[in-house]
């Protein structure tokens, strides 16, 4: 009998709790950086939420840049004038807070700062990472406010390329936070649809990184609890924004979701991927759209692994019984069924639709996928996103 084998990587120092948001000088200090970068979407650099983190750091006397020119789905003109914003501060580090945007512009603008390559030579593709100079990449601590992409733990970010219109995968084991503080009181003020959005992202990580062919028992087991800890919690959270339980417990799920996605994703990001870069919609929602869609289809390879687990989570009626669950978490947190509840006047043309399922079977995450996602196939999902039709 032949053992298996396989590379695993297991996250950051992660610093967990209610009011831990006080430790960010702490952390600061253990990444090494003096001078650091605060990196937010421009919605949240109004709020109180970063008015208060300032404070910590102004008291803390700690001299800091603030850049807010984030998009929902960041670009590369983003990452330019951040990158330009690091230099011309003299910045040393980045701090990352915010959600799944944010974090990920964040990440990049420490990343790319000191290369002299452009960022797409550092697509995850293959070896692609080994040509960034390594010693270059500034240190990032992560202080996620959403409950979501996860990307805190992650080692990557995701840029939109505005000349093509595609969402690309910039990579780089150093691009992980050297800190993190998750701190659940920062995801109180997040709204409903947020909620909702980001939190069937955390679910999509687990779901997809679950089902995803390879040999990674540690990540299964982290996206199975991940799972149940979404399917327990969203609803709460989303009925009621300051259970505070149930925030902690989707922040710890997001987290899961991106520790367990090493191990692979599939069609339900590979096809959000290309309908977040052309309609500029929320990416948890988009994946929530199309989950029902791509579980279908890839029911006859993942039949046993969603029977196993549904029964961990107190699923009756293996593969139909979780599949129905998620149809009534779509409908409890005000999910549209299709494509056309989430774009306003969603017209889609034959051209278009075959683009998509070009842009899909490309995507970085196709090849995670249990069943072989050929150009048919997507074309087929795509179709039965718009129409509704499970």
């Amino acid at each position: 009998m032949t053992t298996p084998t396989a590379n695993w990587s297991i996250p950051t120092a992660v610093r967990f709790g209610c009011g831990r948001i006080a430790e960010l000088p702490d952390a600061l200090a253990i990444a090494g950086i003096g001078k650091p970068l605060f990196v937010t979407d421009p919605g949240l650099a109004k709020l109180p939420v970063v008015a208060d983190t300032l404070a910590i750091l102004d008291k803390a006397g700690i001299a800091h840049g603030v850049f807010a020119e984030v998009k929902p789905n960041p670009v590369e003109s983003n990452l330019a004038s951040g990158v330009d914003m690091f230099r011309k501060g003299g910045h040393d580090g980045v701090i990352a807070f915010g959600g799944g945007s944010a974090l990920d512009l964040g990440k990049l603008i420490a990343f790319q700062a000191r290369q002299t390559r452009p960022v797409w030579d550092f697509e995850d593709i293959g070896d692609w990472w080994t040509r960034a100079d390594a010693t270059a990449i500034a240190p990032i601590v992560a202080v996620p406010t959403t409950a979501g992409t996860g990307s805190e733990v992650g080692r990557a970010g995701v840029l939109t390329n505005e000349a093509t219109h595609t969402k690309k995968v910039i990579f780089h084991p150093k691009m992980l936070p050297a800190v993190v503080i998750a701190d659940p009181e920062l995801t109180v003020g997040m709204p409903p649809f947020i909620t909702a959005g980001t939190g069937m992202d955390a679910l999509a990580h687990c779901l997809e990184a679950y089902c995803a062919p390879g040999y990674h028992p540690m990540a299964d087991g982290i996206a199975a609890e991940g799972v149940r800890l979404v399917l327990e919690n969203l609803p709460k959270a989303f009925a009621d924004g300051k259970d505070i339980g149930a925030r902690a417990s989707m922040m710890s799920a997001a987290a899961m979701g991106a520790t367990a996605f090493q191990k692979g994703l599939g069609a339900i990001h590979s096809l959000s991927h290309p309908i977040g870069a052309l309609y500029d919609t929320h990416h948890g929602m988009t994946n929530a759209v199309f989950m029902p869609y791509v579980l279908a289809a890839n029911r006859n390879a993942i039949a046993d692994r969603i029977e196993r687990l549904a029964a961990y989570c107190g699923i009756a009626g293996g593969f139909d019984g979780f599949a129905t669950r998620i149809l009534a978490l779509r409908q409890e947190l005000k999910i549209p069924h299709a494509l056309g509840g989430l774009i306003q006047g969603l017209d889609m043309n034959e051209a278009r639709k075959d683009l998509i399922a070009e842009m899909a079977i490309v995507d970085p995450t196709a090849g995670g996928n249990p069943v072989k996602l050929t150009r048919e196939l997507a074309r087929s999902l795509l179709e039965d996103a718009v129409s509704g039709t499970l």
